[in-house]
């Protein structure tokens, strides 16, 4: 196994929070939910929950799984690259945000299928 591949049995879990500028969370999250997501899934980015945290008014978070190093930094990087990105989001997304964080965790494949099951199930109602 090298350093970038993982392995059958592990995943990436890429767990990004934000610090949005006082006010345009509800806008960030309807262009989160309409936009920038089925964007990055289209472009091969498991996607498995976001949404606004509860426990900061101006916190959001974005939660992303991958095989691979090389796969996370691939697969973003393509996304950015992207027409839609660069014409609908590149100018707006920003400028939305003050801050944010990246920290990529290695999570059993198994239990981070389950997490997602149960973060769709939750998002179902």
């Amino acid at each position: 196994m090298t350093e970038t591949d993982t392995g059958d049995d592990i995943r990436l879990l890429e767990i990004r929070l934000f610090t949005l500028r006082p006010g345009v969370r509800e806008e960030f999250h309807r262009i989160s939910r309409d936009g920038t997501v089925p964007l990055m899934r289209r472009g091969g980015i498991t996607v498995i929950t976001h949404g606004p945290s509860r426990n900061d008014e101006d916190g959001y978070f974005l939660l992303r799984a991958f095989r691979s190093e090389e796969e996370r930094v691939r697969l973003s990087l393509a996304v950015y690259e992207t027409e839609e990105w660069l014409r609908e989001y590149e100018d707006v997304v920003p400028k939305m945000m003050t801050d944010y964080q990246t920290s990529v965790v290695p999570v059993p494949r198994g239990a981070l299928e389950e997490f997602a099951r149960s973060m769709t199930a939750a998002a179902a109602g």
